[in-house]
């Protein structure tokens, strides 16, 4: 067998720091001196300029730019996005005419109906699966398969589509949710704010209830896909959307509604997308941040916990507008 010795290192070359092209330095990308009282923009101003600081100051920009142009600003969202308790902030975002429009998946609009019902959701599932009571609250399942039917007949007697998340805020509203005013379907609904709700047939707990109706389910989310779609025909030239908290339903969604769009004229370029997440997902990446800006746009990767990073956007972005 071949024998090997330490490699001799005497004639290794070396040059100097100097001489070196670096990928940060201190002039144009470290932080600065943090300081008590500073406002959400100098925060931002003082975090350091490169990777996902400038990515979060860039979809601000974005969003601010968007509001001052008329350009629609998409808010897409998963379940998890209600759990954390982030609807007085993104209440104050559609109130403030920041978010235009509003996309969920069918667990984001069940989470959303029981905190309007009795101020709280998302039950223990470890505690009462095996007992066979997972999923089975009445009032969850009867109340929102009830509405989804009674707004499908409303919009026929009124000759007009009323779909899934329409529907249910509607219900929210008219039978008057001790906790409406933390229920972001209302807030979209009596805004008047383009609001859609996309399900995967059998994902969702009141699919388990006798209640439910495939064709109605299908039909009311068939109708927010049509809705979304006419939305996101009108992102170009500098519409945002931002993906918080949706690892496979909304970006699914996005793509085919973006791909329709295009295949209709709607030549959509020129716009911004952001993908909000604890961790960075095969779909939100592909789907949101890099392929549909692909022909023009920019895209954006920001990974962090919503309850952190959704407030710090409301208040980078609160800061940029109260100062134009």
């Amino acid at each position: 067998m071949k024998k090997y010795q330490p490699i001799d290192m005497s004639g290794i070359k070396t040059y100097s720091i100097k001489t070196r092209n670096n990928k940060v330095n201190i002039g144009e990308h470290f932080g600065q001196p943090v300081a008590a009282g500073m406002s959400c923009a100098s925060l931002l101003d003082a975090m350091p300029h490169l990777l996902g600081a400038d990515a979060l100051r860039s979809v601000v920009d974005a969003i601010v730019q968007a509001r001052q142009k008329g350009r629609p600003v998409v808010l897409a969202m998963g379940g998890h996005v209600i759990k954390c308790g982030l609807q007085p902030v993104l209440k104050s975002l559609i109130e403030a005419d920041v978010i235009t429009a509003v996309a969920m998946n069918g667990s984001a609009t069940i989470h959303d109906f029981e905190v309007s019902l009795v101020g709280a959701t998302s039950e223990e599932v470890g505690e009462v699966l095996h007992s066979g009571d997972f999923g089975f609250s009445d009032e969850t399942g009867a109340g929102m398969n009830q509405a989804l039917k009674f707004g499908l007949d409303k919009g026929a007697s009124l000759g007009k589509d009323i779909g899934f998340a329409q529907a249910i805020g509607e219900w929210i509203i008219d039978r008057q949710h001790p906790f409406k005013a933390y229920s972001l379907l209302a807030t979209c609904v009596e805004k008047g704010l383009p609001v859609t709700a996309h399900v995967a047939v059998g994902t969702d707990i009141i699919h388990q209830h006798p209640e439910m109706d495939g064709a109605v389910t299908g039909e009311m989310s068939f109708r927010d896909f049509k809705l979304i779609t006419s939305v996101v025909a009108d992102l170009g030239d500098g519409g945002v959307w931002l993906n918080v908290g949706s690892a496979v339903i909304m970006p699914e969604v996005f793509l085919k509604a973006l791909s329709i769009a295009q295949n209709l004229g709607h030549h959509v370029d020129n716009f911004t997308t952001a993908n909000f997440d604890m961790n960075q997902h095969y779909r939100p990446l592909q789907n949101v941040v890099k392929r549909p800006t692909s022909g023009g746009g920019k895209g954006y990767s920001i990974t962090g916990h919503h309850e952190i990073n959704i407030p710090l956007l409301a208040a980078a972005i609160f800061d940029k507008i109260g100062k134009s």
